[in-house]
């Protein structure tokens, strides 16, 4: 049973943004936080995407973010999807392109709301969502200088 004032639900049930960039992730974090939280969430999770330094077994070096040209609305599409099925959250989230190094971070999804449950679950069905759903393939050089492409 929901128990919080009605001005509650009148701040979730919204995305506050969504967007791909070449730009990195990192300075972007707090306007972020700051964007999805208000005095009435009490609960904040964050999901930050790095790269890594192996995939499949094997070392990675280095990989290529390369969107479709609908990627963008496709992600503001499944964002907004992913809002209707937990309106009781505020959502904001953006993906890289081009190139990235070992550490950047490569994706984030920020979710607040009322309550963690309502926050946490948002966060990952996002994560998921936008994985599964948005044409976002990488092309990633291995240590031994071999390339493979991801989500083709």
């Amino acid at each position: 049973m929901n128990t919080d004032p009605a001005y509650v639900a009148e701040q979730t049930g919204k995305l506050i943004d969504a967007f791909l960039t070449t730009d990195p992730l990192e300075p972007l974090l707090d306007a972020a936080k700051n964007g999805v939280c208000t005095e009435a969430m009490g609960a904040l999770v964050t999901f930050e995407g790095i790269v890594r330094d192996h995939d499949g077994g094997a070392r990675v070096t280095s990989l290529t973010y390369t969107a479709h040209p609908t990627a963008p609305q496709v992600l503001s599409a499944v964002a907004d999807s992913i809002v209707e099925k937990h309106p009781r959250t505020r959502l904001w989230t953006a993906h890289r392109t081009g190139a990235l190094k070992i550490g950047d971070a490569a994706f984030l999804v920020v979710a607040a709301s009322a309550h963690r449950a309502d926050a946490f679950a948002a966060c990952s069905d996002l994560a998921d969502a936008v994985k599964a759903q948005v044409p976002i393939w990488k092309e990633q050089t291995r240590l031994d200088g071999s390339t493979d492409w991801v989500g083709l």
